[in-house]
């Protein structure tokens, strides 16, 4: 869950029409994620479903890839022993609100790189500041760490807006889930560390009603791009 994955590993996926048969557990994931899926299809985002035939050592459940022009919602779950961790807490009969809200949240990844604004800043702001290091490399992955968490701060804001949308009763349970998940991660800043969005949006009346999940949650999302820095 919440990582968007290197061109590389698709070398290794099997789509789900040449994989020989779903397992139980796959097919719950792609049932509860069906409405998102369905959705994004609707507006015409590239989106492929790959299974993988064997899940590597530090592969998430669900993620998103990107490669020749189209987005891959990737399942890692076969030979995964953590495939359901994240969910190990929840009641049975609350983990498919909270695989819907997973999969919104990865089409957050599809929509901004489908538009172009993968890692890229909205109009107007500017990053601030100077950092120092001796090596250089350094430098680079503190860079790929700012970008990386502005991009999950604005995918779980997605996951949540999309849950006001179309599951409003269910908000305080994803929302507080989602707060217990992140706040579990590594703080200070660190890559996935997106409180500086989520404590903008502890009801789902901060979002608007027009437009898509993606458009709905621009402006909050700029919001917290002032609080991370």
């Amino acid at each position: 869950m919440f990582k968007f994955l290197p061109i590389a590993v698709l070398s290794l996926a099997a789509s789900v029409s040449q994989a020989a048969q779903l397992t139980a557990l796959e097919t719950r994931w792609l049932n509860a994620a069906a409405p998102v899926i369905g959705y994004a299809k609707s507006l015409q985002l590239p989106v492929d479903i790959i299974v993988q035939p064997q899940a590597g050592p530090n592969d998430v459940p669900l993620a998103m890839g990107f490669a020749d022009g189209r987005c891959k919602l990737v399942l890692s779950m076969r030979g995964n022993p953590n495939a359901e961790t994240i969910l190990q807490d929840v009641p049975e009969g609350k983990r498919d609100v909270l695989i819907e809200a997973m999969a919104a949240h990865e089409m957050g990844h599809c929509w901004r790189i489908v538009q172009g604004s993968w890692h890229a800043l909205p109009a107007g702001f500017t990053e601030m500041g100077s950092e120092h290091a001796d090596d250089p490399t350094l430098l680079e992955l503190s860079k790929q760490q700012r970008q990386t968490r502005r991009e999950e701060g604005f995918s779980d804001l997605v996951a949540l807006a999309w849950i006001q949308r179309n599951r409003p009763a269910e908000y305080a349970h994803v929302y507080g889930w989602l707060r217990t998940v992140r706040d579990a991660q590594p703080h200070s800043h660190g890559s996935h560390d997106t409180r500086a969005w989520l404590k903008l949006a502890p009801g789902g009346g901060v979002f608007g009603t027009e437009g898509s999940p993606f458009e709905q949650v621009v402006a909050l999302w700029r919001a917290g791009l002032l609080q991370d820095e």
